[in-house]
């Protein structure tokens, strides 16, 4: 999500100066003699296939028995990335793909982003990245075996075929286990050719996802599951209100629970102290904690009230802000005065938390001179350096354990090394008080919905001057939020003229229409990160509403109103919208009585997804409900490399910005203090809320492919809410929605 945002917004770095000064930044190494060692980078540059991310013996293992090993460069929280990587990988090898395995990468320089020079996952970058990379490892690796088999038998390369892991010509084969020790010894060759795309055999195939076995039947293993020798148990204890720090502790009771091991102070993320409670399990270590006898100090700690924070931003808006700085943000509201039609609206969204179904787990074994972390990690190679600073130790001497996540959303990407910091934190303690372990450091779910990261709380207001036809004349639009960058290290690129990027990502586009845009990014104690398809979330609601209903007040069809606004360049946008449009039967198919469609469509991370869905109102007042009947959702996203990936993730979008839709979804504070605390009062999307139909209609494209872990968010939402007021339920100015 970092540099796809610095192209779009045009303020991209240098891949070195982004990795340096970012990292730098955040935890303070003089990273000189380190970043290019560790990341690839640096000078002299190296010649083609000699790059670590372009070195086919980092990421390719074959087994003498064929069983063939890819590794990712990312982590997979869900999004089925390890496969889809493998896939392009094993198209150009021509491996056998049902003995193909994954595995990850860590913190080392082969497995950064090729187009960003960092370890990240996140941004829906993963595909899109690492599309043409993979594709070269492939076919790198391929013609290695190749050139071993051409040496061995003596028979020209160009006489030799690979196909299904089978290396064949000249009257012999064999298979690639029994050449992958030669293949190694071969150079690797600088330039390799690809295939066309009408030449895939596996790329564009549903595929079922590598672990899903393993998924399905229990045996997959997560951070959390992680056992090692002696390890122990800790949990955290952490103040009400954030940034506050302890006065006075009795922790006599808690050393009386039984296993108990030790309570230690903590060092927390953004300046607060807690205590960690060592103990023999998690249960242990949580009765432990339950006994401890605390007093903190809150003076001077600025307390965030939702409520507050609401009439605040409210009022912020009805000034501008400062203005965003591109320059089709700068229209002239001059023609407002004189429109013969106008609308004024403020929309409200609240806090969120990434609600990932595994909470945050580290497993920090610390020796002397080694570190090893186990653990889903987003951005590895960031972590394993705040790693080593706090250790004291060099940077090879600490190793990540990238391990399957239970969910992400951007939780596990805090650019200041949060979670990582704390547990390691925890060790050293042990560590100086003489009781040396490993010790792994769970979050519960409580710990992270009452002290974790948030998206913003956010304030819109527009005002819109428009003719009868529905031409809009000008448009002033003003957000409040607080920034998301602001005080890490990508505060230097993507905060441009006092404005986060983050923040006004997915507004205007991709309606070629008149806006002046301005925002205020007021200063609040409370964490914020961001949180599936970031700005796009709060963005694409209040333009898709919006243009929803000038369309009804001008007397158009919604779809043919979005069809005339588009801009040249949306051709994307169309095709997607026409598709969902034909295979929903919208226009032409009646609809049950007490039914109303909804439309929206969103572009985020460059990839288009654009919604038709049926819905109906239930219940009478304040008690109605919307009930999400159908989904059909057109997706484009250039090159498709899994059907089945791209499908669930737009499912899983699906459920996940419903639940922003129902009532109790939303973080919300009181004097300081989160008020959820768990799935009972922070509501997600469960079964019966779920349409009891989503159907995923991609458009055909060759053009490289673009990522889908979070585009299928964005347009959801507006669209439910476009069809809850033909339904008669009113124009949703907050999420969730909320009944007169």
């Amino acid at each position: 999500m970092l540099k796809q945002l610095l192209l779009q917004h045009g303020a991209a770095p240098s891949r070195r100066h982004f990795l340096v000064t970012s990292v730098a930044g955040l935890s303070g190494l003089a990273l000189a003699s380190f970043a290019p060692a560790a990341l690839g980078q640096g000078a002299p540059r190296l010649p083609p296939g000699q790059n670590p991310t372009e070195r086919p013996e980092a990421f390719v293992h074959i087994a003498p028995d064929g069983a063939t090993t890819i590794w990712c460069n990312r982590m997979d929280m869900g999004q089925g990335i390890e496969t889809g990587l493998a896939m392009i990988c094993a198209e150009e090898l021509e491996a056998d793909w049902a003995r193909v395995r994954t595995r990850f990468g860590d913190q080392r320089g082969a497995y950064v982003d090729p187009s960003m020079g960092m370890h990240l996952t996140g941004g829906s970058n993963s595909v899109k990245n690492s599309y043409r990379q993979y594709r070269e490892l492939g076919a790198r690796m391929k013609a290695m075996l190749l050139a071993a088999a051409s040496q061995a038998w003596g028979v020209p390369a160009a006489q030799l075929t690979a196909q299904q892991g089978q290396v064949s010509g000249g009257g012999r084969s064999a298979g690639y286990g029994e050449l992958f020790e030669a293949a190694l010894r071969q150079p690797v060759p600088e330039s390799v050719a690809l295939k066309t795309v009408a030449q895939f055999q596996r790329i564009g195939k549903p595929t079922g996802l590598t672990v899903s076995a393993d998924k399905s039947s229990g045996r997959q293993t997560y951070g959390m599951d992680i056992r090692l020798p002696g390890q122990l148990t800790a949990v955290i204890v952490r103040p009400p209100v954030f940034n506050g720090r302890l006065r006075s502790h009795d922790a006599s009771a808690a050393l009386q629970v039984k296993g108990v091991r030790g309570v230690y102070p903590v060092r927390l993320d953004r300046g607060g102290q807690g205590l960690a409670v060592v103990a023999s399990g998690y249960w242990q270590a949580k009765l432990g904690r339950d006994a401890l006898k605390l007093e903190w100090d809150l003076d001077g700690v600025p307390r965030a009230d939702s409520e507050r924070l609401n009439a605040q931003y409210l009022e912020l808006v009805q000034q501008p802000g400062k203005p965003a700085p591109q320059p089709h943000f700068k229209a002239d509201l001059a023609p407002m005065a004189q429109a013969p039609k106008k609308l004024l609206a403020e929309y409200r969204f609240p806090y969120l938390n990434h609600a990932q179904i595994e909470p945050l787990a580290v497993t920090v074994d610390l020796q002397a001179e080694r570190a090893d972390l186990y653990y889903a990690s987003q951005m590895p190679g960031v972590d394993a350096m705040a790693v080593a600073q706090l250790a004291g130790l060099r940077p090879e001497q600490v190793q990540i354990h990238v391990q399957m996540a239970g969910g992400g959303f951007g939780r596990r990407a805090t650019p200041t090394a949060e979670y990582v910091r704390e547990a390691l934190d925890v060790a050293l303690q042990m560590r100086a008080a003489g009781a040396p372990a490993p010790v792994q450091v769970i979050w519960s779910r409580e710990d992270d919905l009452k002290s974790g990261y948030y998206r913003p709380l956010t304030v819109h207001r527009a005002e819109i001057g428009f003719d009868a036809q529905g031409r809009i004349l000008a448009w002033d639009h003003r957000i409040a939020s607080q920034s998301i960058l602001a005080g890490s290290p990508f505060e230097a690129f993507m905060v441009q003229q006092g404005v986060d990027m983050t923040t006004t990502e997915g507004m205007r586009e991709p309606y070629a229409i008149p806006m002046q845009l301005s925002v205020h990014h007021p200063q609040v104690n409370v964490p914020v990160l961001w949180w599936r398809a970031v700005g796009s979330t709060h963005t694409a609601y209040v333009m898709e509403t919006l243009i929803d209903e000038i369309a009804e007040a001008t007397g158009q069809d919604p779809v043919a109103y979005r069809m005339q606004l588009f801009g040249r360049e949306a051709t994307r946008h169309r095709a997607a919208l026409q598709l969902a449009v034909e295979r929903s039967g919208y226009g032409r198919r009646k609809l049950k009585s007490g039914q109303a469609w909804g439309v929206a469509v969103h572009e985020s991370f460059q990839s288009v997804v654009a919604y038709v869905v049926v819905a109906r109102l239930q219940g009478k007042g304040k008690q109605r409900q919307v009930q999400l009947d159908e989904v059909h959702a057109g997706v484009h996203c250039n090159l498709c490399i899994n059907p089945l990936s791209v499908e669930a993730q737009v499912q899983g979008a699906v459920a996940m910005a419903l639940s922003t839709t129902l009532p109790g979804g939303a973080i919300t504070l009181k004097d300081g203090v989160v008020q959820q605390s768990n799935y009972h009062d922070y509501r997600v999307a469960r079964l019966p809320d779920y349409p009891r139909r989503v159907a995923v209609h991609i458009v055909p494209s060759t053009e490289a492919p673009t990522g889908m872990g979070e585009p299928g968010l964005p347009p959801l939402a507006p669209a439910l809410a476009n069809a809850v007021a033909r339904l008669g339920g009113g124009r949703q100015r907050a999420l969730p929605f909320v009944f007169g």
